[in-house]
């Protein structure tokens, strides 16, 4: 049993609960007696770490993923670490993939730090909405806002249109996209900006081969791919490392890229740049640091105290960039 359970139950923030557990004196009697009637009924007994945290003394914050693999969550991880550290706060990483009780855990987290940040479709939105009413200050990044709390995402279907434009102006005209839009709201993103660009020239849209955002799987995904009678022209990922994959898979096929198979990714990661891959570019670390900013302005301004008046709520959509290499051909004239 944890103190946001009980702070949920009586319909207070955490700091309430733990102000009526410390000194009864500092909350109305009304708030007293809904608290103490939860504390009851849940049986609760808290620890001190557990009023510690819930008091904001030990300057610590949670940041909860999908998962921790791959260059993109080092990057936003790196982003949101600077600025965390520069602001003297500790924080606490959670990551969700292959957990069954994701839920669980992220409630439990979000008992014992400042403030959290939660990355994609790591919960669900009740989850997000539970926490947002009677638990620390939240912070979204990278997935669809939730009323009443601040969210930062990158621009995923501009820049996916313009990619699909400059693709069909090579000449391209049998298209496969490599990815799960399912999986993620950034990559649902892509698919829908690709799609847009691809109807709007009459050219087909294709259905997403489905597939996890690491190389192994973009390898796998690209070898059933080049097994078809009629294989695409060019194969757009959802990330760079899935198009690395792709790269490594045609190249172990016997294809040269690009002349036989175009590939784009999604990132911009270093590994792309070796490769000469055509890709998007995304501002990782920006978006972390961001993320660590919001939260801080979210703690200080009194945070889970629900009694001060809090800020109105933000969102911003941070601006990606085309950005073209060898990977797709040689560039059509004016591009």
């Amino acid at each position: 049993m944890t103190i946001y359970e009980v702070a949920q139950r009586a319909g207070v923030s955490i700091a309430t609960v733990s102000r009526t557990m410390r000194d009864p004196d500092l909350v109305t009697p009304e708030t007293r007696a809904r608290v103490l009637a939860a504390v009851e009924e849940l049986g609760f007994r808290p620890s001190r770490l557990g009023r510690s945290l819930a008091e904001g003394q030990h300057a610590a914050n949670g940041i909860v993923f999908p998962d921790l693999v791959g260059p993109y969550y080092a990057e936003v991880v790196l982003g949101y670490e600077e600025v965390a550290a520069d602001l003297g706060r500790s924080v606490l990483i959670l990551a969700t993939h292959g957990r069954r009780d994701a839920a669980t855990q992220v409630l439990e987290l979000a008992s014992r730090v400042d403030g959290m940040v939660v990355m994609g479709r790591t919960v669900g939105d009740d989850v997000v909405e539970r926490i947002a009413a009677s638990g620390p200050p939240l912070v979204l990044v990278a997935r669809d806002p939730v009323s009443s709390v601040d969210t930062i995402r990158t621009d995923n279907e501009r820049s996916a249109r313009e990619l699909a434009e400059h693709l069909v102006a090579h000449g391209h005209r049998r298209f496969a996209f490599v990815g799960d839009p399912d999986d993620s709201p950034d990559v649902a993103g892509r698919y829908a900006g690709f799609a847009a660009g691809l109807r709007a020239v009459g050219v087909a849209v294709p259905a997403p081969v489905r597939c996890a955002f690491d190389i192994e799987a973009g390898r796998a995904a690209a070898g059933a791919l080049l097994r078809r009678r009629t294989r695409p022209q060019v194969v757009v990922c959802a990330n760079d490392e899935v198009a690395l994959g792709v790269h490594t898979a045609a190249t172990d096929a016997g294809l040269t890229v690009p002349d036989d198979l175009a590939v784009t990714g999604w990132d911009d990661v270093m590994a792309a740049r070796f490769a000469g891959l055509t890709t998007v570019r995304q501002p990782m670390r920006e978006l972390g640091a961001t993320a660590a900013h919001w939260l801080h302005d979210r703690i200080t301004e009194g945070g889970s105290d629900r009694s001060r008046p809090r800020a109105a709520v933000r969102s911003q959509v941070l601006p990606t960039q085309l950005t073209v290499r060898r990977s797709c051909g040689t560039h059509p004239p004016g591009r």
